[in-house]
């Protein structure tokens, strides 16, 4: 049986002048500048940002209503992180596995909202504030999915889930 040796200098191909170069940084700054002004990734950072300022207004003393205070950061965080996971995969099947957490997350924050109003969050008018911005992130959500190309694939040995 192999073992894993972590301390294994491989460096995949590349000379540390390769590795490191300027062009190498510019490259790696220009996609991160790509994925950072897709529409879909604005809007979900705006997400984010409305659910930051909401568990503000979360009441600590009521231990149900604290709760969501944590659900909802995750799942905020979750669909950015995913929508960057899925841009750099490039892989259609990598992708539509990242777009499916992102449509779960999505919805867990809708239902979370639904949630805090039943348990008598006072401040029912952020809970819609925030439910208007996921709309908005779902329509340009489905417009960012069917721009995945189907052709740029491989097998993985899981079926054809996503085809």
């Amino acid at each position: 049986m192999a073992t894993f040796d972590d301390d294994d200098d491989d460096d995949f191909g590349l000379d540390d002048e390769e590795y490191n170069s300027e062009e190498s940084k510019r490259d790696l700054q220009r996609e991160n500048d790509r994925v950072d002004n897709l529409p879909v990734m604005k809007k979900a950072r705006e997400i984010f940002d409305i659910v930051d300022s909401l568990v503000e207004l979360i009441d600590d003393e009521d231990a149900f209503i604290a709760h969501y205070r944590s659900m909802l950061f995750e799942d905020a965080s979750i669909i950015c992180a995913k929508i960057a996971g899925a841009e750099g995969g490039d892989l259609y099947s990598l992708r539509m596995e990242n777009a499916v957490l992102i449509r779960i997350h999505a919805r867990n924050l809708l239902a979370q909202t639904s949630g805090l109003k039943m348990l008598g969050f006072k401040d029912v008018r952020y809970l819609q504030v925030l439910r208007d911005a996921i709309e908005e992130f779902r329509l340009l959500f489905i417009e960012w999915v069917n721009g995945f190309d189907k052709s740029n694939d491989i097998s993985d040995n899981w079926g054809n889930l996503f085809r």
